[in-house]
């Protein structure tokens, strides 16, 4: 009898296990919109400069004669620790690009990262991330852009 009693708590235990994991609801992530365009993204310098590209050496001369001055101008994004979407979307350059968050110093090994490439022209890809308080650059890699910056504060 007693093994009975054991065998049916085994059983209305697990039958339970489903309904208690349904019962927690996980914040929807907020999406964070970002557009690139040659040899930049569009948002923190504020304006599409029309850079012509046919790859990466383009940009890194582009950005060896403009980079530092327009990173000095950029919009730095401030965001709450937590669960987010980076929609990055190719806008016209003719070449596959990538996005690349990584925390900054270093928090380059303590702090959360994402990357992908696959990026073509004229679609957006999402990028999930799960962000902690900390200073994080994002670029991108393939269509080399100045290391923008983001900071994930409280």
């Amino acid at each position: 009898m007693r093994n009975l009693h054991k065998a049916l708590m085994i059983l209305l235990a697990a039958s339970l296990l489903p309904l208690a994991s349904t019962s927690v609801n996980a914040a929807a992530p907020t999406v964070i919109t970002l557009t690139q365009t040659g040899c930049q993204f569009t948002e923190p310098e504020g304006r599409e400069h029309g850079f012509k590209t046919a790859g990466a050496a383009d940009c890194k001369a582009i950005n060896a004669r403009s980079g530092k001055k327009r990173l000095a101008g950029s919009s730095t994004i401030t965001l709450k620790p937590g669960p987010y979407v980076f929609r990055v979307t190719n806008k016209n350059v003719p070449y596959q690009l990538g996005f690349y968050l990584r925390g900054a110093g270093v928090g380059r090994l303590t702090l959360p990262k994402v990357s992908g490439g696959g990026l073509v022209k004229g679609k957006s890809r999402d990028y999930h991330i799960t962000l902690k308080a900390g200073d994080y650059y994002y670029s991108c890699p393939l269509n080399p852009t100045p290391d923008y910056r983001l900071k994930v504060a409280n």
